[in-house]
């Protein structure tokens, strides 16, 4: 299986990973546009590089990355899905410019559902409590963002896989929704 590594915000990004897929496979059924980064930028401290990093890497990235893979995807009766956050529907304090960058996401979901159907559908998944962040987090934080769960607990990577394959292998009727995968936090 081929490693490709590329930065999604370079002009030729897309189609250079979408060319190396199908080399490696001969066709392409699946995109999952999970790449993003993720900080807080405070009111009074944003600049212009947190705005193009954030919204390049959550909205411009998959934008591209979908458009270079439509074709491939149209062939096949494809799928894409695009890794959200429930911040894109409920904004997270102390990071707007993410919240706004996964709003734009959501939406860019919904707006490729009606673009590229009916050959390919979209959707998104907006997980909760999975992965914490790699810079580390309070303990306590931790707690109380658990405590605001229903299920009283975090998910885990395999949830939000599942969650993938069950749109790829058992929902052929939905396109343009967004899976809130967060133990009930958004409720």
């Amino acid at each position: 299986v081929a490693v490709q590594s590329v930065d999604l915000l370079h002009p030729e990004a897309a189609d250079t990973l979408v060319g190396t897929a199908l080399r490696e496979f001969g066709r392409l059924d699946i995109l999952i546009n999970n790449a993003s980064t993720f900080y807080p930028t405070q009111i009074g401290e944003i600049t212009f590089a947190h705005w193009d990093d954030l919204m390049g890497s959550n909205v411009k990235g998959p934008l591209f990355l979908s458009q270079a893979a439509a074709p491939s995807l149209r062939r096949q009766s494809g799928l894409i899905i695009n890794i959200v956050d429930i911040h894109g529907l409920r904004p997270l304090k102390r990071h707007p410019v993410y919240s706004i960058a996964k709003a734009g996401l959501a939406m860019l979901t919904r707006s490729l559902a009606r673009e590229l159907g009916p050959e390919v559908r979209v959707n998104g998944i907006a997980p909760g409590p999975v992965l914490w962040p790699e810079h580390g987090m309070d303990e306590a934080l931790k707690r109380e963002i658990i405590a605001k769960t229903a299920l009283k607990r975090y998910g885990t990577p395999q949830d939000i896989a599942r969650t993938a394959l069950f749109l790829a292998k058992d929902a052929p009727y939905i396109t343009g929704q967004i899976i809130a995968v967060d133990g009930g936090r958004s409720v």
